[in-house]
């Protein structure tokens, strides 16, 4: 096993991985809210712009359930990337340097091109999801007119009428969701911290959850649930837990990553 990864040493110059417990996740979520207390306004900022985004886009599908469901399952892929202006807060949170809003867009507009390129496969990964799912629905819902969104989870997912449709959903989606996450864990508060290409990032993070299974699983449970409990609160919990995630997200990468 060491010689594949040796390999990729040689060629891209992948950082060293830390190995950490299981239960460091909650220690990162300690940290980003100490991150949050110490620049409120920014960090909500970034809550409140992005809790309004998601409020738009959810309410525009919400007359499509195949197209609802794809959204919010998208909004966990796109995620990473939409935190890029928080981890720039943490960073020069972290530096001792000044740290407001305007601060945090510059810092996004220095890795622009990388954030660019990871934004164009983040994309083509969402629109890729949003298809897979049309195509679900189409196989295996075959009523001639779709469930109404508010008895949806109802009718389809508990009802037990619909259940092929309910394992392949889940785990196709699952897949595309684990992969997903583990090319992009720690992979942009990377671009944002190091003068890395995208390539190198994404195997980064790919190798810092291989080597932490059991503490990646968690602090994707954690951020499953911190953000469900958002979407259940029509976006207003996103206002605060969205910064509180995007914040932990860049103390993982500084454990994770030496």
């Amino acid at each position: 096993m060491d010689k594949p990864l040796n390999s990729l040493d040689r060629h891209f110059h992948l950082p060293h991985v830390r190995r950490v417990e299981a239960d460091r996740p909650l220690m990162w979520l300690r940290m980003g809210w100490e991150d949050m207390r110490s620049s409120p306004a920014a960090s909500l900022g970034y809550g409140a712009l992005f809790a309004v985004i998601g409020y738009l886009i959810l309410a525009y599908a919400a007359r499509m359930p195949y197209l609802f469901t794809a959204a919010i399952s998208g909004f966990f892929l796109v995620g990473p990337l939409m935190a890029a202006g928080l981890y720039e807060i943490s960073r020069r949170h972290e530096r001792g340097e000044s740290v407001s809003f305007m601060d945090s867009l510059r810092g996004l507009q220095r890795h622009g091109d990388h954030l660019a390129y990871y934004g164009a496969f983040l994309a083509f990964a969402l629109i890729g999801w949003e298809r897979l799912s049309a195509i679900l629905f189409a196989l295996f819902y075959h009523e001639t007119a779709s469930p109404d969104l508010a008895n949806f989870f109802q009718d389809v997912f508990l009802s037990g009428h619909y259940a092929q449709f309910v394992v392949s959903y889940l785990v196709i989606g699952g897949a595309i969701a684990g992969l997903i996450f583990a090319l992009s864990v720690v992979s942009v508060p990377m671009l944002m911290d190091r003068d890395a290409d995208i390539a190198t990032a994404m195997m980064s993070s790919a190798r810092a959850v291989g080597h932490n299974l059991g503490a990646m699983a968690v602090w994707a449970g954690l951020i499953v649930a911190l953000i469900g409990i958002g979407f259940a609160t029509m976006m207003i919990g996103m206002v605060f837990l969205l910064p509180l995630v995007g914040h932990a997200t860049w103390h993982a990468y500084k454990e994770l990553i030496e």
